[in-house]
């Protein structure tokens, strides 16, 4: 059922992440993560590893993509390919929680293919590098109809289904909270949202929950209903650690709004080089939820 665009991307992804999954294995075990000092973004921890996920995938694409714009967190835009203004731009996070995955708990990577003659994504994959679900896919159909798929190991996909609503004092709601104090504390000073969450049902037992997630794979664990919510207040997320994310989310029905209630469109504004840096350069705060009503009442018990 995945256009030709988004087979061929779910593919390099998972033959990259075969490829890099033993040498994260190693580095854990050896205890040798093999950091880097991170020029671009001086607060990220940076590895070999997120460097040679760049390089392999412009590789990889350009095997299947004759021209496009990569352009990568580890790197400044580029054209790859002979056509001097190509109309897909490749926004690749090539190794998010790095920090996490060399030590072997957790890591992800995400690939969007976004047409600017669309002005929108039309394809986005989020790979997961240790657990059984290992791909959260995107894409435009023929018929202009975004959907939302998940795969495992064995090459079975399933398409996403809307999923009950739930009101916030039941809902699982995550966060990055991983920063003590850029991020945790911030999150720990919303009494008003942690009271909501907090409020017991009618059988007297407090069921909301606050989790832990990271970049898009937190949208797409809302997409899969594996959790309902996921609010980021403190620093916003990079281009590359929300927009795949956000496609899976919109394709399965649910929605991205930033701090003030307006939804957050698909156009990124992508329509040339300049404006491909600008945006690299930004961050987003948002809520994004399985369904509007649940977005706006974490808004609404929201401190801003």
């Amino acid at each position: 059922m995945l256009p030709d665009l988004a087979k061929s991307l779910a593919a390099i992804v998972r033959d990259a992440m075969t490829e890099l999954r033993p040498r994260l294995i190693g580095a854990a075990l050896s205890g040798q993560p093999g950091e880097n000092e991170n020029l671009r973004h001086e607060d990220n921890f940076l590895s070999e590893y997120d460097l040679w996920m760049h390089q392999r995938y412009k590789e990889l694409i350009g095997r299947h993509v004759p021209s496009f714009i990569y352009a990568s967190e580890e790197a400044d835009p580029e054209i790859v390919g002979s056509n001097p203004e190509p109309d897909l731009i490749i926004l690749v996070d090539p190794l998010d929680t790095s920090e996490l995955a060399v030590r072997g708990l957790c890591g992800y990577t995400h690939v969007l293919a976004y047409s600017r003659r669309l002005a929108r994504p039309i394809a986005a994959v989020v790979g997961d590098i240790f657990h059984y679900i290992q791909l959260y896919i995107a894409a435009r159909g023929d018929d202009g109809a975004d959907r939302a798929y998940i795969v495992t190991p064995d090459s079975t996909g399933r398409i996403f289904r809307r999923h009950p609503h739930r009101i916030l004092s039941q809902a699982l709601v995550t966060n990055y909270l991983m920063r003590p104090r850029e991020r945790f504390q911030s999150l720990a000073r919303q009494e008003k949202f942690l009271e909501a969450l907090s409020v017991t049902s009618e059988d007297g037992k407090a069921k909301g929950r606050i989790g832990v997630d990271f970049g898009s794979v937190g949208l797409c664990h809302v997409a899969a209903g594996f959790s309902d919510a996921m609010l980021e207040i403190a620093k916003g997320f990079a281009i590359w650690d929300l927009s795949p994310g956000h496609y899976v989310l919109h394709a399965a029905g649910g929605i991205v709004i930033d701090l003030s209630g307006t939804p957050i469109p698909l156009d990124y504004g992508l329509g040339s080089l300049a404006d491909i840096r600008g945006a690299m350069d930004e961050r987003q705060k948002f809520i994004a939820a399985a369904d509007p009503s649940l977005a706006r009442e974490i808004l609404s018990a929201l401190h801003l």
